[in-house]
């Protein structure tokens, strides 16, 4: 009778919401892209183990902590966390606590989506969609913040251009090569609508992070001078209040008056993915109080991969620009990288494309100037230039893609195109030997000699 209750409690418990605030269906809620390409990482718990513990009042707590670490497949990497702290503190090697903190932060990102998603399905469409917009890619902004905190402005500018490299090159690649070898001789199409809005702001986003580029070589005649480095940080602060508010003016237009365009089509035939997450699974104390913790961890994990990016670098005998451009990214965006490639083999472009361009836009648009703002803040010098070669990547990139992207069908072809271009970017870094501190003073990448060549 105990073991019956208690389950009847619970489904009580998760039926409550359905009172609260309307009806809890993702696109009430406002469910993203994101979130449906994290749930299809997602498993249902077994409450039956859970009912068979004797002592009734740990069966909730038991349920919860079931919900909240075992209710992922990627559940096995969890082991990492504790062990990348046993690392840190019992001083087993950098390199060891930099590679198990990237394994940790993996089903941390995964995790914390959840239960933005959790809470969201309280707060309703509007809060729900500006929590997905600020903590989509809050690992990059967690790992952000305690760089600059490090004074490690080159980390800084590296991981973040790498994720918006990573999101348009390697993950969509992927995931329209995978879709199209799958579905070889079925229709790939998607809607272009959302893919254009996407790809503007991109444009607008590479365009901010030119001109103070640009600016510098015309003050300073291709030198870096004082003068021309004051004139670029002041026009970096300017371009990134503009870049926030083109960003919230996208915020608006994607929550309010064009929600339809966002809106990811629902998986036809695959109940659990859309429907198993119609009620909450969490109580919103709950959700809330695991969003903070696991963020409080994520920021654990961030403060050791930051401290030990440069002594793995030298380990490893990569250069710290490519573990932040190449590694980094991938690892932080593993989950949501891994659900688009799935939906992509499910022939549902539309929530891929949501996923890549969406964590590319929030990246390029709201994460890159925040960090500009926020080192203005604290007193750190950073500013939107980020060199020659980065920025010519990045505009590179969203070129690309917006052309691949710009008929709204789709086939493998496209993949190897973007994957190619992601090789050939990767192999740029990888061969590219920068110091550690060398972006930090504003100077070239690469030494070039200024002697005439004798033939």
């Amino acid at each position: 009778m105990d073991a019956a209750a208690a389950a009847a409690a619970m489904e009580a418990g998760r039926k409550l919401p359905a009172r609260h605030g309307g009806h809890p269906h993702g696109r009430s809620s406002g469910r993203t892209a994101h979130n449906m390409s994290s749930s299809s990482l997602r498993k249902k718990s077994d409450v039956a183990l859970v009912r068979k513990v004797p002592v009734a009042p740990l069966r909730p707590v038991l349920a919860n902590l079931q919900e909240v670490f075992l209710g992922t497949k990627l559940a096995v990497l969890f082991p990492a966390v504790p062990l990348a702290i046993a690392a840190q503190c019992f001083r087993f090697g950098q390199v060891w606590v930099f590679a198990l903190s990237l394994v940790g932060l993996i089903p941390l990102a995964e995790r914390v989506s959840f239960l933005t998603e959790q809470i969201a399905l309280y707060t309703g469409p509007t809060v729900g969609g500006l929590l997905n917009a600020t903590c989509g890619n809050a690992t990059e902004l967690i790992i952000a913040l305690f760089a600059l905190l490090k004074g490690k402005i080159e980390v800084v500018k590296c991981s973040l251009l790498g994720s918006v490299l990573s999101n348009l090159l390697l993950v969509l690649g992927t995931s329209l090569f995978c879709g199209g070898v799958v579905n070889l001789g079925a229709d790939q199409p998607y809607d272009r609508k959302q893919s254009d809005v996407s790809t503007g702001l991109l444009i607008l986003g590479v365009l901010c992070q030119s001109m103070p580029m640009l600016l510098r070589y015309a003050v300073g005649a291709g030198e870096h001078s004082v003068a021309a480095a004051t004139t670029a940080l002041d026009l970096s602060r300017a371009c990134s209040f503009v870049m926030l508010a083109s960003y919230v003016a996208y915020l608006f237009f994607q929550l309010k008056t064009h929600r339809q365009l966002f809106e990811p089509q629902d998986v036809d035939g695959d109940g659990s993915d859309a429907g198993d997450d119609e009620e909450p699974a969490l109580m919103f104390a709950s959700a809330l109080f695991w969003l903070v913790l696991m963020t409080v961890v994520i920021s654990v994990l961030s403060e050791y991969v930051v401290g030990t990016i440069e002594p793995t670098s030298q380990s490893w005998g990569l250069s710290v620009s490519f573990i932040s451009i190449i590694l980094l990214p991938i690892v932080g965006n593993a989950a949501e990288h891994a659900g688009a490639i799935i939906f992509a083999l499910k022939n549902k472009l539309d929530i891929t494309l949501g996923v890549a361009l969406g964590s590319a836009t929030q990246i390029s648009m709201f994460v890159v100037p925040l960090s500009v703002l926020v080192a203005w803040i604290m007193g750190v010098q950073m500013d939107l230039d980020f060199k020659l070669l980065e920025t010519s990547s990045l505009f590179i990139a969203v070129l690309v893609t917006a052309f691949t992207l710009q008929d709204g069908a789709s086939h493998y072809l496209k993949g190897v195109l973007l994957l190619l271009c992601y090789i050939v970017i990767g192999a740029c870094f990888f061969v590219a030997r920068q110091p550690a501190g060398h972006a930090n003073n504003n100077e070239t990448l690469l030494d070039v000699p200024t002697s005439s060549m004798s033939v």
